[in-house]
């Protein structure tokens, strides 16, 4: 890839019987990824913590979407769901909650344990139980959904990317949190070496329910398909880095 700023416009077509896990795939973006990826032919395990909304989510879809049920803050859950899926060749981390939107005069320490045991600790128990079956694929690719707001440069600064005046300095449990996956993803990426494709995604924001009630926000399609992107990076794809939903390079 010569281009380090912008992802290829062309997606790489999965190889046949390639196999996908999304973690926190019953609604949102987790949803439109999996939606996306089982048109294009790829098996999906739709993980959800509510086993009956997983099997409903999956059984929307048809055909190559299959139902896990998958908590990211539980051990035994994550270790059955391995042994279920068994061969994977793309993975995912999808599942993410925001406690709250105060600041460090307001946040509890209970909101950072909140947002840190999903977004940071689950992502790293996942990725490290799905290993041994990424490793045996030719072409493993990873995903950690992330976002904008955990970038440092861009918290930086007025920036066109979210309203920075309303919102510097709070939000502290989920955007350091975000900050975090950012690190374990670019450490990630250099552990395991080019013959994986470690990627995070800043989806911009999006009308899910990551923050009940929120109605604004942009269509999850729209980021799913930057995922999507990242989950299908032909063989020179980059590693390693942090991208907008449009297929730009962000800033850590």
């Amino acid at each position: 890839m010569t281009d380090t700023t912008r992802l290829p416009e062309q997606l790489t077509a999965p190889a046949p019987g390639t196999v996908a896990l999304v973690t926190g795939a019953n609604s949102g973006i987790g949803l439109e990824v999996a939606r996306q990826l089982v048109e294009r032919g790829v098996t999906v395990w739709m993980g959800a913590r509510d086993a009956e909304k997983g099997r409903e989510a999956a059984a929307r879809l048809g055909d190559g979407a299959r139902s896990l049920r998958i908590d990211v803050t539980e051990p035994a859950s994550i270790e059955a769901a391995a042994e279920q899926v068994g061969d994977l060749d793309i993975l995912v981390n999808n599942a993410g909650v925001n406690p709250g939107a105060e600041d460090i005069t307001g946040t509890s320490l209970e909101q950072l344990r909140t947002a840190y045991e999903t977004n940071v600790f689950g992502l790293i128990a996942v990725t490290q139980a799905f290993l041994p079956a990424l490793r045996r694929s030719a072409h493993p690719r990873i995903v950690n959904v992330s976002s904008g707001t955990g970038s440092l440069v861009w918290n930086s600064g007025p920036n066109p990317q979210f309203d920075w005046e309303r919102v510097k300095g709070g939000g502290l449990a989920y955007r350091s949190s975000k900050t975090a996956v950012n690190a374990v993803t670019l450490l990630t990426a250099q552990a395991l070496g080019e013959a994986f494709k470690v990627n995070a995604l800043a989806p911009g924001l999006r009308a899910t329910n990551l923050v009940p009630g929120m109605s604004v926000g942009g269509d999850p399609a729209e980021a799913a398909a930057g995922a999507v992107r990242l989950a299908l990076l032909p063989a020179d794809g980059p590693t390693g880095a942090l991208w907008s939903w449009d297929g730009t390079r962000a800033p850590w």
